[in-house]
């Protein structure tokens, strides 16, 4: 027997509908490019994306062709996105932080048709867009009056493009499993990998997103993703947020703490989310200028581990929840987060510092598991870890073009690459990337416990943990730090600040100093480097 519900599709220009309907009124405020804060709302977002959905038709791209963007969080950027899904077009957001090498590679494998820049990356762009050649059109995010010469003989600036379109303009009827999107892989190891999403999986992550054991946003609050829209879709709150009519507050391009603390303090954001290095900015200028967080609720901190510190600051000094999450491009991305189920509701301080550092319980629509080598499922004893498997219907089933296929299994499992343990709660915790934990005497240790322990030290800016070859143990932690600036700790002191916080052999052999440890165009320790760079190292107690 068959229900007899309508047939109502799940597709992303909906959601735009929808809180151009319901919301139309609520603002999307941008800081700029060109500087100047600029403010409108759902409803005239809507009609301008259907200006941009008009004007592509008439360009002659239609259902399937790759659109790329290279932009910052703006309401431009926002309102282009869901104009390129209302002919059925396919936004494809590049990371500028990436080589132009690999930007190239990746729209080249993608075969973009048209890219829409701002003004930022436009050098870049001349650099690359040459080497593309299924690109037919330029559109630089900006008006006429700002419009820079470009070598570019395909370009045109972006409000002197959508006037010739008067947003008379339907949608394109779809179906739901359609591509929508497209996001590669920061590619640390080999080539990026093309994830694709579809209306449906966009549609159903942003409802699971906003779900109250999730990001838990709603029509009152004030939403600022700090984390950028090439980040697999600022982490679902470019969907998420007009579904349910929250006021966006998109940051542009302007990342250091005054500038994100003036939006927080002056827009009244109630919720943000971000990598951990943005808000090791933004604590830092609040410690130096004696400001305060009033308005701000909840932040969400993920892309790599969030340090226990970091917690403990924003919690203790400025009322702030911190919610640690967890996920994957592949997944859309959310996998889990850390908001707090009734089994752990109650506690306070060290203790419920204990638990925030777990990168949370998987929300529905997320099935998760830990497993050995050979696949065999671990127990949910808070101890055990292996390789963590994901799946659900905004997990990727497969990469664009079929590459890493080995990833994904028989039964719809994929394999994460990530190391982890659950607790008997669910709470799941990453122990280290696969590729990452350390093999000392056939135990591993977790390069992540060793990170946030440094980084709780006061002199301590930064750290990362890597394996060095040891001829009895295989491998021993060698922990390479940054100083906070102006401060002169030594290797004796920071190693009797671990002294009882950790297992003996879990200690580190050797302390490095250095002035900056490299990162992924993510804003993640970049382990590859730093192991190239102390492949040849001899530890003291080799």
């Amino acid at each position: 027997m068959i229900g007899l519900m309508q047939d109502w599709p799940l597709l992303c220009h909906k959601i735009l509908d929808y809180a151009a309907i319901q919301h139309g009124g609520r603002e999307i405020v941008s800081r700029s490019v060109e500087g100047p804060i600029v403010r409108t709302t759902y409803a005239q977002a809507r009609a301008r994306a259907l200006k941009v959905a008009q004007r592509l038709e008439r360009a002659g791209f239609s259902e399937g062709d790759r659109i790329a963007t290279m932009a910052w969080n703006t309401a431009n950027h926002l309102e282009a996105w869901y104009g390129i899904n209302g002919i059925g077009a396919v936004y494809h957001t590049l990371n500028p932080r990436l080589f132009p090498e690999q930007i190239a590679w990746i729209m080249n494998h993608a075969e973009d048709k048209a890219l829409f820049v701002d003004l930022t990356f436009l050098p870049l762009a001349e650099k690359i867009v040459p080497q593309v050649p299924t690109i037919r059109q330029v559109v630089v995010f900006t008006d006429a009056a700002h419009m820079p010469q470009t070598s570019l003989a395909n370009a045109i600036a972006y409000e002197e493009w959508l006037k010739e379109a008067d947003g008379d303009f339907a949608w394109k009827t779809l179906d739901e499993n359609a591509a929508c999107g497209m996001c590669y892989t920061s590619g640390t190891t080999g080539d990026p990998k093309g994830v694709v999403y579809s209306h449906r999986s966009n549609v159903l992550h942003a409802l699971i997103a906003s779900t109250p054991n999730a990001m838990g946003i709603s029509a009152r609050d004030v939403v600022m993703p700090v984390v950028p829209m090439f980040h697999a879709n600022a982490w679902g709150l470019a969907q998420s947020a007009p579904m349910v009519g929250s006021k966006l507050v998109m940051p542009g391009g302007r990342m250091d703490g005054e500038a994100i603390w003036e939006l927080l303090d002056g827009e009244k954001v109630s919720f943000t989310a971000a990598v951990p290095t943005v808000w090791l900015m933004l604590l830092q200028y609040l410690e130096q200028t004696g400001k305060a967080l009033p308005h701000l609720k909840r932040v969400v901190i993920g892309g790599s581990a969030c340090p226990r510190a970091m917690t403990e600051k924003f919690e203790k000094n400025y009322d702030v929840e911190v919610v640690h999450a967890w996920g994957m491009t592949e997944m859309s991305p959310l996998g889990s987060l850390c908001t707090m189920k009734p089994d752990y509701a109650g506690l306070t301080g060290e203790a419920r510092l204990d638990i925030a550092q777990k990168q949370g319980f998987a929300p529905f629509g997320v099935e998760m598991k830990v497993t050995d080598d050979d696949d065999v499922e671990h127990p949910w004893d808070g101890r055990t870890f292996g390789r963590l498997k994901v799946r659900g219907p905004a997990v990727a089933r497969a990469y664009y073009g079929g590459a890493g296929a080995d990833q994904f299994d028989e039964d719809g499992w994929f394999d994460t690459g990530d190391v982890a343990h659950i607790d008997p709660h669910g709470y799941m915790q990453i122990t280290d990337r696969a590729k990452d934990v350390i093999k000392s005497g056939g135990e591993w240790i977790s390069t992540i416990d060793l990170e946030n322990l440094a980084v709780g030290h006061p002199d301590v800016a930064e750290a990362a943990a890597i394996g060095i070859a040891h001829p009895k143990w295989d491998e021993r932690p060698l922990l390479v730090v940054v100083r906070k600036e102006g401060r002169q700790t030594t290797k004796e002191e920071l190693l009797e600040f671990f002294a009882g916080k950790i297992a003996k052999w879990w200690m580190p052999d050797d302390v490095v100093f250095v002035d900056q440890i490299p990162h992924t165009a993510t804003g993640k320790i970049q382990k590859t480097t730093l192991r190239d760079q102390f492949r040849d190292y001899r530890l003291p107690t080799a």
